[in-house]
């Protein structure tokens, strides 16, 4: 899977739109959407750290 596709699916897995996601996980907007456009190429590990967050904050959220 490519990046582009990987970044999106996590974005879609929460629900949220690119503004929302990008509220959330500090990544501009515009960086977000070049991501997502295959325009730019973030490094590889940017889809790992942004699955980690987004699987702690559902875990945190278990937890209570």
């Amino acid at each position: 899977m490519d990046i582009a596709k990987k970044i999106t699916e996590l974005r879609e897995s929460v629900g949220e739109n690119r503004k929302e996601f990008s509220l959330h996980t500090g990544i501009p907007v515009r960086t977000l959407e070049d991501w997502e456009a295959g325009r730019r190429t973030p490094p590889e590990y940017i889809p790992r750290l942004i699955a980690y967050q987004l699987k702690f904050e559902e875990m945190m959220k278990e937890g209570k």
